[in-house]
């Protein structure tokens, strides 16, 4: 049993352009993710899904210095995307990380990666559309599906915003969806990668935890903001776009 992480990623954010190669500490911000999700014991391969569009080459040339495979797909119809990475790489155990999760957690990667595995689901998110359900900081997003359901939604799909999220099929379509929850409810922290004041954000808690190593997790950036409480006053204003 293979499982792979595919981390979509493209240049053409509308709302912070080129994103996911600005850089914090000498480092892109796909790198981060990519160093992040490396330290998860259970991940057995990283794949990056971007577009055929030709800004996005800029992408795969990152990818392919940092040793990672890449796959370029259709820009709007992103689950095509997946099921083709999963497809050509044989992988059977999909997580689905978003390239703009610099602070992702490989401790919590490994967590729901273990629920599922444990389980008998269709599908586990910390995350996902009910917003209700969430207690992980936005940001920490992840979301574990077989290579089956995945097929599945890729065949039978037919909503373009099914097809641009990947998984709203599958929650739509299945009663076997668990939502992986944390004991204490940090849904209100925003520490994903949309906006300059989200980069703000977090450019100031890889300045005051990151020493060059992946030494620091969900429990140190909470213990920082509550050390520094002015610190989620940064972008707490921001909306997440539907």
């Amino acid at each position: 049993m293979r499982i792979g992480a595919i981390i979509q990623a493209r240049m053409g954010s509308t709302r912070f352009l080129g994103k996911v190669l600005k850089e914090i500490k000498g480092k892109t911000v796909l790198q981060h993710v990519i160093e992040r999700a490396q330290q998860s014991n259970l991940i057995d391969m990283i794949v990056i899904a971007t577009t055929t569009n030709e800004r996005d080459s800029a992408i795969v040339n990152e990818a392919q210095k940092l040793g990672i495979k890449v796959f370029r797909g259709s820009e709007d119809d992103v689950l095509s995307r997946y099921y083709y990475v999963a497809k050509e790489n044989e992988v059977d155990i999909i997580i689905r990380i978003t390239s703009d999760c610099p602070l992702i957690d490989p401790r919590v990667l490994d967590d729901v990666i273990t629920c599922y595995l444990e389980g008998n689901y269709d599908i586990v998110s910390n995350a996902g559309p009910n917003i209700s359900q969430r207690t992980f900081p936005r940001g920490l997003d992840a979301e574990v599906f077989s290579f089956n359901v995945l097929k599945d939604a890729f065949r039978n799909a037919k909503e373009r915003y099914q097809r641009e999220h990947v998984t709203p099929y599958i929650y739509e379509s299945s009663k076997k969806v668990f939502y992986f929850k944390n004991d204490v409810d940090y849904s209100k922290y925003r520490w994903t990668l949309d906006t300059e004041e989200d980069f703000e954000l977090i450019q100031l808690v890889y300045e005051k935890l990151y020493d060059g190593k992946r030494d620091f997790y969900l429990d140190d950036i909470i213990k920082l903001f509550k050390k520094t409480p002015e610190l989620y006053e940064i972008n707490a204003h921001i909306e997440q776009k539907n």
